[in-house]
């Protein structure tokens, strides 16, 4: 069934460069409805004991009548609210998108109050995946991105978790393919324009192209993103 977040961010590519888009494991929404259910049950057994009490209250005042009349906004305070939480929950789900290319990086969410998140991988510090317990038990990981000066641009960009990007929800095997392929991607970075020019290739008119280790990381990056693109 087509999710409801539509058509997937878009990033600028150049010739021959590939671009893939994914969302979160549909693991992701299983995690999410369990803490709707831990909370749904805290919530709503707390405003049970309380109207309980309120009405008890009452009848023992004398003003039973009043605590009848409670009841269906009692109802309303305890059934009311988790509607549209259990919907959010689709929604956010449904509209997280994960675009990336050779170059940068994009993380969307929302569906009316779009936030999105553009990474250049020239600015990346730090990659890391992060699994507690729950998100293991449900096959699920997180990659954080960690850069040095937060995302670029546009009105609906923000700098994230500080200057963090989360790439959430994903699959224990994705989450270590993302953050090998964000190396990989570091280190054709760090390694680019050093001045070891014994070791690069000569380009038509004498100006220094790729090397060998580049070109070999470029290409393990591009297979990596197809692999990733099969999967999504």
């Amino acid at each position: 069934m087509p999710r409801a977040g539509g058509d997937p961010p878009t990033l600028p590519a150049g010739p021959g460069d590939t671009v893939v888009s994914f969302q979160p494991a549909p693991a992701f929404l299983k995690y999410l409805k369990f803490w709707f259910w831990i909370a749904l049950i805290l919530s709503d057994t707390a405003f049970t004991i309380a109207y309980v009490i309120v009405s008890s209250a009452l009848v023992v005042s004398g003003f039973g009548w009043v605590a009848l009349l409670l009841l269906p906004l009692a109802i309303l305070l305890i059934v009311g609210p988790d509607i549209p939480v259990f919907i959010g929950l689709h929604l956010r789900y449904d509209t997280t998108w994960y675009v990336m290319s050779q170059r940068s990086l994009r993380i969307r969410r929302g569906l009316w109050v779009i936030q999105e998140t553009t990474i250049t991988f020239e600015n990346v510090q730090n990659v890391r995946v992060t699994q507690g317990p729950l998100q293991r038990h449900f096959g699920i990981a997180s990659v954080i991105v960690e850069t040095a000066g937060g995302s670029s641009g546009g009105k609906h960009e923000n700098a994230g978790t500080g200057h963090q990007g989360i790439i959430e929800g994903i699959t224990q095997e994705d989450a270590a393919r993302v953050r090998d392929m964000i190396l990989a991607k570091l280190r054709v970075s760090a390694t680019a324009g050093l001045g070891d020019e014994e070791h690069h290739l000569a380009a038509p008119g004498g100006a220094t192209a790729w090397s060998p280790q580049h070109i070999g990381l470029l290409r393990e990056i591009r297979d990596d993103l197809a692999k990733l693109n099969a999967v999504g």
